[in-house]
């Protein structure tokens, strides 16, 4: 240390001792740039510095320089002088070098225990290079050659850099040569001018560690070792909830809308209609809000299941006195995005003669607004989808009295297999989360399926919320798998049609069902709960075949939302003046008139001979040209001798154009610009 401080001292002061006069100038140019400007003047001027790819220091004698800070700008090139004392690393120094090749002989130097990239050769410097006395009176004389040395580090693959000094200017020049953006993002710089160095330091150090280097914090918390500190567990987090769910139906004070709250988990509001006998219950759905509906999947994406339309439908029927679903048909499966939230609107309709109201289905992306969007963001343009349609209707006065199941398991039932049901599901195509993995048991008696469905206790508690969940009625349809029902048992199947569906009793958590043929492909449904009390009937359920899963195919169904043509509405600038003009002969179609309304000036010339005498006396040269002939067109008229010598004349014409009506008549125009010619254009 004591000898490093002596070779310091010795430089500094050395350096100080020499005459003033010298300067320094920052020139934006490569190295070969500026050496060809040196010739004859290298025993006075030379290269202080190489900082980058187009960034070098040019130091010596002062009235050099000012000559070359005229011939650099003169090329059009960024020069500026630095402040300083004295001309360092220029031949200036020359004074110097012996007195100082005394102090380096005269220390002892050591083996190097870090590599050190040298700014002098800009290369990893050897140990016998810095013990050479020589190498330190180089230092003072020849250029620093930072671009070279940066250029090696990365060479090694280093990737962050720490710049330790009283401020970032290292950093700011490195910038040049490392244009690498994943690079860029190391240099880092352990003080910073006019901030608090304890901020800058620890800034520095934790910008270090997420970058990967190793960096020991324990001197940092040295002073609190009176307080414990925790190291983080080494284990993987245990993912246990302690905090409450959010609320899934989302309907907060609607009737500060002024809606009604529409009291069902996937609905909203509900509002009746002012011009018309019909209703409207709206929601919002999403993978965030209601979880469990990610366990419904075909082919890898997450569909709001058929029975889901059930249980909404029939939801809105008992609100309106319509409890009876006569039928509801499925049109389009409502896809479930990964992140976002659908929109989604069930009409109720009018009212015909005997009581039925039609219902309706519909849903569309919803509209993500950015922080500082406005109100009008919030409106999607995305079209409405509809995805199922049917009919409500006045609960029948009296229907076929249900299945009896309170016999359980049903007399002269067999016990089927059910283990491999879920796996050749998912083979299908088919993917079951928790929720929807419901099914227990199942019995076989001739053409007759008995099958039993719970929700698991995560679900159950909710399930008081639904009229029937359809998690549970879902459950209850995979049977069908068994391929009891439906003509082609290779193919997976999905249900399409509804028709007769009732809803006796609602909460239910666990069923019991009977399933049974109902024509080609189809079967009705018997519901109990769990102590065989009716719950709901279904009396035909179609179910229609679907092909291999194909993502792409079901999400055909919607409008590609992701890429579209829009139009960007781009105000208009103010209309400015059209500058200065020039019209030749008779103005028979009034273009002066026109083009002074619009705000330009406007010069009448005979021909082309008096423009072009004008101009050599200094008139202005005229952006644009206007001739117009009308009638027939002759040779040697002015149309004529605009095209065969205005182009001669006037070096800032560009375009010559003509136009040409049926009646012979013609306008040309002749601009040292671009021009537009449209409808109503002069």
């Amino acid at each position: 240390m004591e000898d490093a401080a002596q070779l310091v001292a010795a430089r500094g002061r050395l350096m100080q001792s020499l005459p003033a006069g010298g300067a320094m100038l920052a020139v934006q140019a490569a190295e070969a740039d500026v050496l060809r400007l040196l010739d004859g003047t290298e025993d006075r001027v030379g290269v202080a510095a190489v900082n980058g790819p187009a960034q070098v220091v040019l130091s010596g004698d002062r009235e050099v320089l000012e000559g070359l800070e005229e011939t650099l700008r003169g090329e059009g090139r960024k020069v500026r002088r630095l402040k300083v004392s004295h001309a360092f690393h220029s031949p200036l120094m020359d004074p110097v070098l012996d007195d100082f090749r005394k102090v380096a002989e005269n220390l002892t130097y050591q083996d190097t225990t870090l590599p050190v990239v040298s700014n002098l050769t800009g290369r990893l410097a050897t140990a016998d290079e810095l013990k050479d006395p020589d190498y330190w009176v180089r230092h003072i004389r020849e250029a620093v050659r930072f671009h070279d040395g940066l250029g090696a580090l990365t060479g090694f693959g280093v990737s962050t850099l720490l710049e330790l000094g009283p401020d970032s200017v290292l950093t700011a020049m490195a910038h040049d040569t490392l244009t690498d953006p994943v690079t860029q993002t190391g240099l880092i710089s352990a003080l910073r001018k006019d901030r608090p160095e304890t901020d800058t330091f620890l800034t520095a150090l934790a910008k270090a560690h997420v970058r990967g280097v190793e960096v020991d914090w324990t001197p940092l918390y040295a002073p609190a070792e009176s307080r414990a500190c925790v190291d983080l567990p080494t284990y993987a987090f245990q993912h246990q909830r302690y905090w409450p769910r959010p609320g899934t139906g989302g309907a907060g004070d609607v009737y500060a809308t002024g809606l009604n709250p529409a009291e069902h988990p996937l609905f909203g509001a509900a509002v009746a209609l002012a011009d018309m006998d019909g209703y409207l219950f709206t929601g919002r759905l999403s993978l965030a809000s209601h979880p469990w509906l990610a366990g419904h999947a075909l082919g890898g994406t997450v569909l709001l299941p058929a029975t889901a339309f059930v249980e909404l439908a029939l939801h809105a029927g008992h609100r309106v006195g319509c409890a009876h679903l006569e039928e509801l048909t499925l049109q389009a499966p409502l896809i479930l995005p990964e992140r976002g939230a659908v929109q989604m609107q069930l009409a109720v309709g009018a009212a015909d003669t005997f009581g039925r109201r039609p219902v309706n289905l519909y849903s569309r992306p919803q509209a993500v607004p950015s922080n500082d969007a406005s109100s009008e963001d919030l409106w999607s343009d995305e079209p409405w989808l509809r995805h199922a349609t049917g009919t409500l209707a006045p609960a029948p006065a009296a229907r076929p009295a249900d299945a009896d199941l309170t016999q359980w398991p049903p007399a002269d039932a067999e016990h089927a297999e059910t283990d491999a049901l879920y796996d050749s599901l998912a083979a299908a195509g088919f993917s079951y989360g928790p929720a929807f993995q419901g099914l227990r048991s199942v019995w076989r008696r001739g053409d007759e399926l008995f099958a039993e469905v719970a929700l698991p206790d995560e679900e159950r508690a909710e399930a008081a919320e639904y009229g029937l969940h359809p998690a549970l009625l879902d459950a209850a349809l995979h049977p069908l798998g068994l391929g009891t029902f439906v003509s082609d048992t290779e193919q997976g199947r999905m249900p399409f049609s509804w028709t007769g569906v009732s809803l006796h009793a609602t909460g239910a958590s666990e069923l019991r069902v009977r399933l049974t043929a109902a024509g080609t492909d189809g079967v009705s449904l018997s519901i109990a709960d769990a102590s065989g009390a009716p719950v709901a009937a279904v009396d035909s359920l179609v179910l229609r075949p679907i092909a291999a899963p194909d993502t792409d195919a079901v999400q055909s169904v919607r409008h590609d939302s992701l890429f579209r043509v829009d139009w960007s509405v781009v105000s208009a600038p103010a209309p400015g003046s059209a500058g200065a003009c020039a019209v030749l002969g008779a103005d028979a179609l009034g273009l002066r008139t026109a083009l002074e309304s619009a705000g330009a000036t406007v010069t009448a010339y005979a021909d082309v001979a008096e423009l072009a005498e004008a101009v050599d006396g200094g008139a202005v040269v005229p952006e644009s040209v206007f001739v117009s002939c009308v009638g027939e067109a002759r040779a040697g008229d002015m149309a004529g001798s605009v095209r065969a010598s205005l182009y001669d004349t006037l070096s800032t014409v560009g375009e010559w154009l003509a136009f040409e009506g049926g009646d012979g008549s013609r306008l040309v125009v002749v601009t040292s610009g671009a021009v537009g010619v449209g409808s109503g254009d002069v």
